[in-house]
């Protein structure tokens, strides 16, 4: 336990030695430090999971979601140690306040950061059928802007086919109607178009040679009609119409399987809305909960320092910085006499020294003269 203590101290920026001297501080500071703790626990397993989606579909990358994990983990442990040590209890509450605001702040956007990534997992199934349904629509919506683009380049050759195709089925029914006519005529069977005469006679002939020439423009038309098709489908193989499909069951889960951080945020947030644009009150809040679950887990440590009273600890550490300002202080002005009295005896030494030689260039002036 003594180590478990010692660490949470540790985690929660107090100065461990004068800490140890006021037993009853000793829990807030534990519960401050364990809050710091698992906030930067949560960010690391945050962060992480980030990082394995960024690199999905590689070797490594379980390997890089725990490195980057644990960085980003600790990156967020002392900027939350920084930000509760920050704050001093000896200052009034309207100064606590101005220094805790911007801290505060940092501390949101924190939480809103490393709450993200968790809210993708919580919410995974469900991200993945809006992805399936995303990526089904865009398809879609490919498809027929394709569609478009080959009906207004090869407007032309299309309506040329629906004309052949036209033209194909009615000669069809003409020649189906001819031939019954025909046998009409061949068996006597008097009608307005027949003359009722047995036989295969003058009328008969005429009734087939007209069947034949249809026949043969029947032929004609289904050659155009084979040769504008593959031509068509040639055209739609080179633009990628045929090549482009719905995506079956299959193939969406394999696109969701590897769909990017990027892609599932935006569906995530889709989450929130219902087919036809309004709110979908129940999922938006679900969300927001958990986003201020853990906006109000990192806010945590700074509302503890803030709403607690001044203890005796913070009495003391104020005059354990008090006094090490003030040897700072004496310490300086100690070096400065130093320097100041080290200064004075170089140049006393310097001047003593000009002044021999000085004497020195005189006296021998004075033996030349003689």
């Amino acid at each position: 336990m003594k180590k478990i203590t010692d660490f949470f101290w540790f985690c929660s920026g107090a100065h461990v030695g004068t800490l140890k001297k006021y037993p009853t501080e000793h829990n807030k500071y534990v519960g401050i430090g364990a809050t710091i703790f698992f906030t930067a626990l949560f960010a690391s397993l945050s962060g992480g999971y980030a990082m394995y989606f960024v690199f999905a579909g590689n070797p490594a990358a379980i390997v890089f979601a725990i490195l980057f994990g644990l960085i980003w983990g600790l990156a967020i442990f002392n900027m939350d140690r920084y930000i509760v040590s920050s704050i001093k209890k000896t200052a009034d509450t309207n100064r606590q306040i101005l220094q805790a605001t911007p801290r505060i702040l940092l501390a949101i956007m924190i939480g809103i950061v490393i709450s993200r990534p968790l809210e993708l997992k919580i919410f995974d199934k469900e991200i993945r059928q809006k992805l399936k349904s995303s990526y089904l629509n865009g398809q879609r919506a490919k498809i027929d802007t394709l569609n478009k683009a080959f009906t207004n380049k090869y407007g032309l050759e299309l309506q040329k086919f629906q004309e052949l195709k036209n033209e194909k089925d009615s000669l069809e029914k003409d020649i189906n109607r001819s031939r019954y006519i025909l046998n009409q005529e061949v068996f006597g069977d008097k009608t307005n178009q027949t003359s009722g005469i047995t036989g295969y006679g003058t009328y008969a002939k005429q009734k087939e040679a007209v069947v034949n020439q249809k026949i043969e423009r029947l032929d004609q038309v289904r050659a155009d009609l084979k040769q504008t098709d593959d031509l068509i489908n040639t055209r739609k193989n080179i633009e990628g119409l045929n090549s482009t499909k719905l995506f079956n069951e299959q193939q969406l889960d394999s696109l969701a399987n590897v769909a990017g951080f990027a892609d599932r945020n935006y569906a995530l947030g889709q989450l929130s809305f219902n087919p036809d644009g309004s709110r979908d009150i129940d999922t938006y809040l679900a969300i927001s909960f958990i986003s201020f679950l853990f906006i109000l887990l990192e806010c945590l440590p700074v509302f503890v320092k803030l709403m607690s009273d001044r203890g005796p600890y913070d009495v003391a550490l104020q005059h354990v910085e008090e006094v090490a300002l003030h040897q700072s202080e004496s310490e300086k002005h100690h070096l400065i006499n130093v320097t100041d009295n080290v200064q004075e005896t170089k140049t006393g030494e310097e001047t003593e020294k000009e002044k021999i030689l000085l004497r020195r260039r005189v006296k021998k002036d004075l033996e030349e003269l003689d």
